[in-house]
């Protein structure tokens, strides 16, 4: 799965711009920030069922469907890179990206909190992020 293209995800979270749901703007960056730290704690940790529980459901199932196998078995066959600390969080609506020392994620706003939807994301220059996984 390595290579997916995560199309205008970027220009998607510029475009929604406007801040919705519950808390202030710096409590939901403090929530996106914790998600992705215990994202990446539980992939450090080899966690993996504890890093499936974090992810969005199309992004879970995809990654089940593509590696035909359950979500812990098939995130331990991803290559992601170990993110290291959250450097910075955006948050436009219902969406989010935290920008990792090595990683970026994209999130997303659900009724039981922030869940990943994509992860392993790369920057390229004048094209949208490259990331391992993703939802469909």
């Amino acid at each position: 799965m390595t290579g997916r293209k995560y199309g205008g995800a970027l220009a998607a979270l510029l475009a929604v711009g406007i801040v919705g749901g519950c808390g202030t703007v710096a409590e939901r960056q403090d929530d996106v920030r914790d998600t992705a730290a215990r994202f990446q704690a539980a992939l450090h940790d080899g966690a993996y069922d504890r890093a499936c529980a974090l992810l969005a459901p199309d992004t879970e199932q995809e990654l089940q469907q593509s590696a035909a196998s359950p979500c812990p078995k098939a995130l331990s066959q991803e290559s992601l890179p170990a993110g290291g600390a959250v450097r910075h969080t955006d948050v436009y609506g219902n969406q989010a990206r935290a920008v990792l020392a090595s990683d970026t994620l994209f999130l997303s706003l659900f009724t039981g909190g922030w869940k990943v939807v994509a992860a392993g994301c790369e920057t390229r220059p004048g094209r949208p992020y490259q990331c391992t996984i993703k939802g469909g």
